[in-house]
């Protein structure tokens, strides 16, 4: 694998991936970082074409990524879910009445994870789980004078390595978001008035602008020999793709990319798809339910990505007598959009036991095991990969 850089020359507009119309809702979130095939796509717009027909159309590329590339070279991943932050207060400090889990923060002390939740616990034994599911994640146990917080959402590869051994962190290894957010309004005007149409006259999208110095990083299977240039995202904005000749970076993590013999936790680098069920998602596999103790993300257990789908009725079922340019459009109709059900980067697995191979198949890769297409292009591009550590 060859590893580029990618230096964005103007802001970036990565909308996220559900259907978008402005007649039905105003404001177009954003997504970053993109998903890999985003990506991927732009570095593949480098390469010759392999043709048009159906028997040139290969799926010959490997791609990982993308990740975040500070001004020092430094590789920044996502911070693991499942981290949690403590803070020592001082003797004389007044109390803290809660912990901020929800505050991100590069002030405090150590650093301890989510476990799951003992039933025989005295803090516990009085509430039923369904032991149909997996227990909650809830926080250890602490010294009155310690209270929870979370670190930065950014981590260096050398400090996710020593997370991986189950080390302790320093707060100077994570960083707070890179970027910053701009709100592009658009407005549609009615010709010949001053008035903004009644449909798709005004919505918003949400960009993105990487603070200076601050890169995407991403690898593929084609080594590139010179920097080029590349559209990337919406609106053809454009980005400068730089081969990266030496990239240490990587071996910080290479040796978590199979279990090992004492590994019992995975945790997810890029984006993932958990089937439970046909198109019904997850953030774990229904097929890794009786091998996992536990799972910490923060997105819902269980969702689907539900839409509202409008769908064209064939001409012959129009009505005679309209007009060329008027639509007839059936009524919405629920629908389950896999693509809205990744599981994020980040996201922990807690095992049993270590995962083999004969009782969990997919322990490479968080995705479907099913032979399409579609699979084999998500498997290429590494969605849903998989490091693999020690707790202690």
């Amino acid at each position: 694998m060859y590893w580029y850089t990618i230096e964005p020359l103007d802001l970036l507009l990565f909308r996220e991936a559900k259907p978008f119309s402005p007649g039905e809702g105003s404001w177009a979130k954003g997504q970053f970082p993109p998903l890999p095939i985003t990506v991927f796509q732009a570095l593949r717009s480098i390469l010759p074409s392999y043709g048009t027909k159906a028997e040139d159309k290969k799926r010959d590329l490997e791609f990982l990524g993308p990740f975040l590339l500070d001004t020092k070279g430094t590789l920044w991943l996502t911070t693991p879910k499942d981290l949690l932050a403590v803070q020592t207060k001082p003797p004389t400090a007044e109390d803290t009445s809660e912990d901020k889990v929800d505050e991100h923060t590069h002030n405090w002390q150590a650093t301890l994870r989510f476990q799951p939740a003992e039933g025989e616990d005295d803090l516990w034994k009085h509430l039923c789980f369904d032991p149909d599911r997996l227990p909650p994640m809830v926080t250890p146990k602490l010294d009155k004078n310690q209270f929870i917080c979370r670190p930065l959402p950014w981590i260096t590869a050398q400090g996710l390595g020593q997370y991986l051994k189950g080390e302790q962190l320093d707060p100077h290894q994570f960083h707070d978001h890179p970027w910053s957010v701009q709100i592009l309004p658009h407005i549609h005007m009615d010709d010949g008035t001053r008035q903004v149409k009644d449909q798709e006259g005004y919505f918003t999208e949400v960009a993105i602008r990487l603070h200076p110095g601050w890169k995407l990083v991403a690898a593929m299977s084609y080594e590139l020999q010179k920097a080029e240039v590349v559209r990337l995202g919406g609106e053809g904005h454009r980005a400068l793709v730089s081969p990266v000749p030496s990239f240490q970076e990587w071996q910080y993590l290479q040796e978590y990319e199979q279990p090992g013999q004492s590994s019992d936790f995975a945790y997810l680098l890029t984006p993932g798809l958990a089937e439970k069920d046909t198109a019904l998602y997850g953030v774990y596999p229904s097929n890794w339910q009786e091998h996992l103790k536990g799972c910490v993300s923060d997105r819902a257990l269980l969702w689907g990505g539900v839409s509202q789908i409008r769908r064209r009725l064939p001409k012959s079922e129009e009505t005679l007598g309209q007009t060329a340019d008027t639509e007839q459009l059936i009524q919405p109709e629920f629908a389950l959009l896999p693509q809205r059900a990744f599981v994020p980067s980040g996201t922990v697995y807690l095992f049993k036991e270590k995962p083999l191979p004969d009782k969990l198949p997919n322990y490479a890769q968080l995705l479907p095991s099913e032979n399409s297409q579609w699979g084999e292009t998500f498997r290429q591009l590494n969605y849903g990969k998989l490091l693999w550590g020690t707790r202690t």
